[in-house]
């Protein structure tokens, strides 16, 4: 014990008491901690196995500067975006280059090469501390005690998950258990969905691993009794401090080879395309991707209140009045919407080909993916597959989904450098987090302009009809922001006197419990969910350059649309050639022509033989739906 008081092994032990501590880092900024006791007890059992391992921590020591590295990064995110390091995280810092970094950071670079070269050096002073220093090691016996302990609780826990435990007695049958059905969770918003996805990983791996308990070679062992079952929890030790920091490794490890195996399939895909007009002329196109935009709550489609004030005064925009997306989910909708993937294959992860990313490469223009949404996750990989063909990557956003993720005007600075890129032909993609919940959440105080709202409420309950009002209101102050957002990104083309033009269209739309209606969100078979909002705006040079076109697109703005018709609308406005081209798809061409439109309700629903049922505009087909493959 006298050996533990000296100075040097107290700053030891304080410094791995303080990386033991992070988890609980939370408290400090008023946020509370899941499963406290549970993740206490788990950091002190890892220490006492790293401990009794090794024997002294001069043999574990080393391995420990990940987390020194990560600390300063951990309280970051936790004081700014409320979350800690992710996938995500790990992802933009490798994905990030330096000039990125450099221009995103600015003067900041400094005071963090100071925090980064401090915690280095702490970390090299336990090292020396630990390395001469054999007052730390673990000599007594209660060292081999405890590792037979350890191993007898491990020997333990793989019995259980090899054979099985037996089942607990179920509850009298007076006793009623609610199960909410699957439509309760799809109704909420993705990063709730995230929420049960993480809480229920742990027991999904162990539920799986007990069902080979029927295999032959352990059917004849006996099961351990209920009380004997170790409550492993891998949801918790990914929390624990340092040693979680290997499960966020490895989820970053196999995300970026699932993306890898994503890529590979298309990876020899070509389009041989090129520009038609292939001239000297600087251009730029624009494409904004929205989310969660219903149509008939922006006011240039004939909503009732004034939600886009700015956006009308734009002569040189049009609104596409009947555009659907085919599946109302993020993941699914923007592939679709990406590339020449069929509507009806949307469901089915992958996809052969590349998007119109490569395309405009192929054609001489230099390629930009600037997103405020994740780069990683179960939401968010299939998208991002297709933003790595992009000539420069960009993912802003910190705070994922959460209450204190960035605001879209975060894509305006990295978008104008992108426009002085010295370029002649440039391709920007602008990945919006646009209108998802929580609404008050997406914009600036400035924009809170209907009463009353979610704006100061810190955990509102979205399931709660007596918010009906609220939620509204701050839904409607969401497309406000997203039609000052983008007239900023129309002034910047406007700035830049090129010939150019942008096209916004939203992902999905939502459904926010209209009149009688009882759903919310998104993950519906309700109009709401399918009808979104879509424009293009060109500018003067644009129109002289290609009169026919802009009169197309005029003659088209009411046609049936899809997001199937992105791809080749965007190609053919930027007046890009390959092979395999189907004019047809586009709106700008005089082959165009409508096409069936399939929806993800109660099978593929053919949308325009449907009708919509009640206040939920439940989109019902009327002759029989096409049966959907998975």
């Amino acid at each position: 014990m006298n050996r533990l008081l000296r100075p040097a092994h107290m700053f030891v032990i304080f410094t791995y008491a303080i990386l033991s501590a992070m988890p609980f880092a939370p408290l400090l900024f008023g946020k509370s901690v899941d499963k406290p006791f549970h993740t206490l007890l788990l950091s002190l059992l890892l220490w006492i196995l790293l401990w009794a391992v090794c024997k002294r921590p001069r043999w574990f020591h080393w391995v420990l500067l990940p987390a020194f590295i990560a600390l300063p990064v951990e309280l970051y995110l936790l004081m700014y975006y409320s979350q800690g390091v992710s996938t995500h995280h790990l992802g933009i810092i490798a994905e990030t280059s330096p000039r990125e970094t450099l221009e995103f950071l600015g003067n900041k670079v400094w005071f963090l090469l100071f925090v980064f070269f401090a915690v280095v050096a702490w970390w090299l002073q336990i090292g020396l501390i630990v390395w001469r220093s054999q007052g730390l090691s673990w000599t007594h016996r209660s060292r081999w005690f405890a590792l037979i302990l350890l191993a007898i609780a491990f020997s333990i826990f793989k019995y259980g998950q090899t054979v099985g435990i037996a089942a607990i007695l179920p509850p009298p049958a007076s006793v009623s258990i609610s199960i909410p059905s699957a439509s309760a969770f799809a109704s909420e918003p993705a990063e709730v969905e995230a929420v049960h996805l993480s809480a229920s990983l742990s027991h999904s791996v162990a539920s799986d691993a007990r069902s080979s308990s029927t295999s032959l070679a352990t059917q004849h062992l006996p099961k351990l009794p209920a009380w004997a079952d170790i409550p492993f929890d891998l949801t918790v030790f990914g929390r624990t401090w340092p040693f979680g920091i290997v499960v966020r490794g490895y989820d970053f490890w196999t995300e970026r080879k699932y993306l890898a195996d994503l890529s590979l399939k298309s990876s020899a895909f070509q389009f041989g395309a090129h520009q038609v007009s292939n001239d000297d002329t600087p251009q730029i196109v624009i494409v904004v991707i929205g989310e969660s935009s219903r149509y008939d709550r922006w006011s240039l489609n004939g909503y009732a209140r004034e939600t886009n004030p700015l956006l009308k005064r734009e002569a040189n925009l049009i609104s596409l009045s009947n555009v659907i997306t085919s599946v109302s989910a993020t993941r699914l909708s923007v592939p679709v919407l990406l590339s020449r993937k069929p509507a009806m294959q949307s469901l089915k992860d992958g996809f052969s080909e590349k998007s119109f990313l490569t395309a405009f490469r192929e054609a001489g223009f230099k390629t930009y993916w600037i997103s405020n949404q994740m780069s990683s996750g179960q939401f968010d990989t299939p998208v991002s597959v297709f933003a790595k063909e992009a000539d420069s990557v960009q993912f802003m956003n910190l705070g994922g989904f959460t209450n204190d993720s960035t605001y879209d005007h975060i894509l305006l600075e990295p978008l104008n450098y992108a426009i002085e890129d010295p370029a002649i032909k440039k391709l920007i993609v602008l990945h919006t987090l646009g209108n998802h919940w929580n609404y008050s959440h997406r914009h600036p105080k400035e924009f809170d302009k209907w009463q009353p709202s979610l704006f100061d409420i810190e955990r509102p309950a979205y399931t709660d009809l007596k918010m009906k009002p609220q939620l509204n209101n701050s839904y409607d102050n969401s497309i406000l922001y997203t039609d000052w957002f983008l007239t900023q990104v129309i002034a910047q083309l406007k700035l830049s006197s090129k010939l150019s033009a942008m096209m916004y269209v939203s992902d999905h739309g939502q459904t926010l419990y209209d009149g009688t209606c009882t759903l919310a969100f998104h993950g519906h078979n309700t109009q709401h969910e399918f009808h979104i909002p879509a424009l293009v705006w060109y500018s003067d040079l644009y129109q002289a350059a290609h009169p026919a076109k802009v009169a197309r697109l005029q003659r088209n703005k009411n046609a049936k649309l899809s997001t199937e018709n992105v791809f080749h609308s965007l190609l053919d406005l930027a007046d890009i050639r390959y092979s395999t081209e189907r004019l047809e798809w586009s709106l700008f061409s005089p082959e165009f022509k409508q096409h069936k439109r399939y929806v993800d309700s109660y099978g593929w629903t053919n949308y325009d033989n449907a009708t919509f049922k009640g206040d939920c505009r439940e989109v019902v087909d009327k002759g029989t739906p096409v049966k959907q493959e998975k």
